[in-house]
């Protein structure tokens, strides 16, 4: 096997729903008052799901697109997973039926259950793959959520949205490129936070479920935003630190898109430049562990990454789970 020091992302994708859902809609829905919804999340709008839209189908034109970007053939592809909290079934995974869309016939693929850290863990395991086995590995990140939306319940109602977002790693020989910097992190304690509460095996469905329960829920706003800010700090210390640079060193901070007060006030502790935050949140609303691929897609789209800038990526959520990757182009 030939050894391989490294990884680099050679192709972006992303995808969203056609129908936007401007945040009056939602606000004459729940009684706010207009510009609530900016103000407290600095949301303008969102892409919802139609109804014949599926999760596989959405992943797969973002996967569709990195590969394309990629110049890829689906021959060489040799991994795909998908990172998602909403699987077009619970059983069989999503990840099989996308491979079979995109005729990626020579790659396994499984989905990751991860919430709004999910493509950061996936990104993480595509990099092992494709340094150990050298060979290249599609990430996609997608979730379909205004399905799972409580609308009577406001913490949730009014961030939730719909998209996909997708990268492919290839094997480098580059030591510089590539994860240069991973942390992370994992709080139990505060595993109920943001929740679902029936579906699983704990609570299984039955007769007597409550339709409010298949929905999310967030227990506590306030707490999650102070742990989400707290989990994603810390993990972009640890992060530039084990790839030995600083705040300043830092081309672009990609952070998830939860609440644009959450990766501000993360971004004011890192000590960096307002001006190198990569947002999409106003016009994209919060899709889970989709933002940030879909957010390196949009940017490279914007202004194409070179080789030698360094993206600072962090993500906390439902879990609490989270962590924070240096990725060097």
């Amino acid at each position: 096997m030939r050894l391989v020091r490294s990884s680099r992302i050679v192709g972006f994708g992303h995808a969203v729903p056609e129908r936007r859902v401007a945040n009056g809609e939602i606000e004459t829905t729940l009684g706010l008052e207009p510009g609530w919804i900016e103000r407290r999340t600095g949301i303008r709008e969102r892409r919802w799901a139609a109804s014949e839209d599926t999760l596989s189908g959405l992943a797969a034109k973002a996967g569709a697109m990195a590969l394309e970007d990629a110049r890829t053939p689906a021959a060489n592809i040799a991994l795909v997973l998908l990172a998602t909290s909403t699987p077009d079934h619970l059983l069989p995974p999503s990840a099989p039926l996308l491979a079979h869309r995109l005729g990626l016939s020579n790659a396994g693929a499984i989905d990751l259950a991860g919430a709004c850290s999910g493509f950061l863990y996936a990104l993480t395991l595509a990099d092992g793959f494709a340094r150990a086995q050298g060979k290249p590995v599609l990430v996609v990140a997608a979730n379909i959520l205004s399905r799972r939306i409580n609308p009577a319940e406001r913490a949730s109602a009014v961030l939730f949205a719909d998209a996909a977002g997708a990268v492919v790693v290839a094997p480098s020989d580059d030591p510089q490129t590539g994860l240069v910097g991973v942390d992370l992190a994992a709080d139990g304690s505060r595993y109920d936070l943001i929740s679902i509460a029936a579906g699983g095996g704990n609570r299984p469905f039955s007769a007597d479920t409550r339709p409010e329960d298949l929905l999310m829920t967030m227990r506590d706003g306030r707490e999650m935003f102070a742990q989400a800010v707290e989990m994603m700090t810390a993990c972009a210390v640890n992060a530039m630190d084990a790839a030995g640079c600083v705040a300043s060193d830092i081309s672009r901070f990609v952070p998830h898109q939860a609440n644009a007060r959450i990766f501000d006030a993360v971004c004011d502790r890192l000590g960096i430049a307002p001006s190198k935050t990569v947002r999409t949140i106003s016009d994209y609303g919060n899709s889970s562990a989709a933002t940030i691929p879909l957010s390196l897609s949009l940017a490279h789209r914007e202004k194409p990454f070179v080789s030698g800038e360094k993206l600072l990526l962090t993500a906390a959520g439902a879990g609490l789970a989270g962590g924070a990757a240096v990725l060097a182009i």
